[in-house]
């Protein structure tokens, strides 16, 4: 008996170990059994085993996306441990996004709303939870309450205008009279961070964040935080994403901890504040508020804090990104910025130098340049659904199956030369309305599309605009020497950013007010 003891661990082993083998293996030859087009994945990372290393997130997609597009409508693909389809046929995009979204109204990401609040917020949702809480979101996001947020983006962007001109002083005296001009450059990204942290600490928590001024405020760092620190690795991240159920019941959490608890107090010492001294502020926190006195169809505070965070996070790396990405151009192009700048100036005589809402909304070939940055530099590169139930493609005789998570490759779409002819080359006339009328309609999805499409896509493009418009005003940019041409794609990040920063010149305008 104690001899055969000592082989029953062994045999469990390879028992194991054996179905591990037969699990991956199937798994791994998932398309190929179904004559899918593909490359074939790597057993723990799949599709992405250079992503972080020698490729940047959505350099895998593109290659994908480029190498089989007339090929097939999909292709298959694996994301680490889970099997995907990677669209390539736009009609077949619309009918994922738009037509049939019926099957496809679920992202496939994971949460844990029990161990980790914080990241049951409406972006990772699924099913009626979504439903839900999109129906009692919408209403927040419309025109009109972006009206009422706009003199807040203003305020905060004339600030922006005030640190940035002294920021231009000071390095014109730190070099007055040497040779070294590189030295004139201002790293103008993580200024922008900061805009944007300010922002949306005051629209969504209704708090003087004061990042402009001081780098290092709490906003700023656990920004910064959730952005480039993992609570866990990409192997439990793959987990998590292919067993969703197992995952949450070993209670698996990935938001930081001191992140976790710096937003949840933020929250509840905001409301508890504005409660007691029955204060109303025209900014997202209060909306929510609204939101949680409806009694059993209202939010909790935990539900509340989630709503507030993904807002946060959505609202300050990507659109300080995507104005970075538009200087970067506008100073390769001054005759761009240049045609910006009196298109500025001339908008805002028309409404008697006031800065209002409509007035921004004037401003035709600024938001051209703010579509052809979101066009040639997508921040999210890829939108992500699941497929609730078998799926025959439509005209084919394909078959998706239940379960398999669909890529929408967003950049690769984006940078097709079929669909915009010298896609490298920055130009935003291909954003005028007879450009967009000949293109599908699935052929330029920086926000998604459909009823998933990004709840904050108003409050993104407003508060890029007003940051833009105000810097375009106020100051002349040129491109200092540290900056590359083109620019170096930041590998390990998961939203598009540069390697080594946006270094610019930069020069007020005299008379600008």
């Amino acid at each position: 008996m104690a001899y055969l003891s000592l082989w029953i661990p062994l045999y469990l082993f390879l028992g194991a170990a054996t179905l591990l083998f037969v699990w991956c293996r199937k798994r791994l030859n998932y398309w190929a059994e179904r004559g899918i087009v593909h490359d074939k994945p790597s057993l723990l990372y799949g599709s992405l085993s250079g992503v972080g290393r020698t490729q940047a997130l959505r350099d895998p997609f593109y290659d994908c996306y480029n190498k089989y597009k007339h090929a097939a409508p999909f292709g298959g693909f694996h994301l680490s441990m889970r099997v995907a389809a990677i669209i390539f046929d736009l009609d077949l995009v619309k009918h994922v996004l738009v037509k049939d979204f019926a099957n496809f109204s679920s992202r496939g990401a994971y949460y844990n709303e029990k161990d980790d609040p914080i990241s049951g917020h409406v972006f990772n949702l699924d099913g009626e939870k979504w439903r839900s809480m999109r129906t009692k979101l919408t209403p927040t996001f419309t025109s009109a309450k972006m009206k009422f947020m706009f003199p807040t983006v203003v305020k905060v962007a004339n600030e922006f205008v005030n640190v940035l001109r002294h920021e231009a002083e000071k390095v014109k005296e730190t070099t007055a009279g040497t040779a070294d001009v590189s030295a004139q450059g201002i790293e103008i990204r993580d200024l922008l961070a900061r805009f944007t942290t300010d922002v949306i600490g005051s629209c969504a928590f209704g708090l003087e964040c004061n990042s402009l001024h001081e780098p290092n405020t709490q906003f700023r760092v656990m920004g910064k935080k959730i952005f480039s620190t993992r609570r866990n690795g990409r192997l439990a991240f793959g987990f998590a994403q292919a067993y969703p159920e197992l995952a949450r019941k070993i209670g698996l959490k990935f938001t930081p901890e001191d992140v976790s608890d710096f937003f949840r107090k933020v929250v509840r010492d905001t409301a508890a504040y504005r409660e007691k001294e029955g204060i109303q502020r025209n900014d997202f926190m209060n909306l929510l508020l609204d939101l949680k006195d409806q009694g059993e169809d209202g939010l909790t505070l935990e539900q509340i804090t989630a709503q507030a965070f993904v807002f946060f996070i959505a609202g300050f790396e990507t659109s300080s990104s995507t104005m970075g990405f538009a200087l970067y151009e506008l100073a390769l192009n001054q005759e761009m910025q240049t045609k910006a700048r009196e298109e500025i100036r001339t908008v805002l005589a028309r409404h008697d130098g006031q800065f209002t809402y409509e007035c921004m909304r004037d401003m035709k070939y600024l938001h051209q340049i703010l579509c052809e940055t979101l066009r040639k530099y997508s921040v999210a590169s890829i939108t992500m659904r699941k497929t609730l139930n078998d799926y025959r493609v439509p005209n084919t005789k394909y078959v998706i199956e239940k379960g398999v998570i669909i890529v929408i490759p967003v950049d690769a779409i984006h940078r097709d030369p079929e669909i915009y002819p010298d896609p490298d080359r920055f130009d935003p006339a291909r954003f005028e309305p007879e450009a967009i009328a000949k293109r599908h309609p699935m052929a330029w999805l920086p926000f998604g599309e459909g009823p998933r499409n990004c709840i904050g896509l108003r409050f993104g493009k407003m508060q890029a605009m007003v940051g833009l418009a105000l810097l375009l005003k106020h100051f002349k940019f040129s491109l200092a020497p540290r900056t590359k041409v083109p620019l170096e794609i930041k590998k390990e990040a998961f939203v598009l950013t540069s390697q080594d920063g946006i270094h610019v010149h930069v020069e007020p305008i005299v008379g600008a007010k």
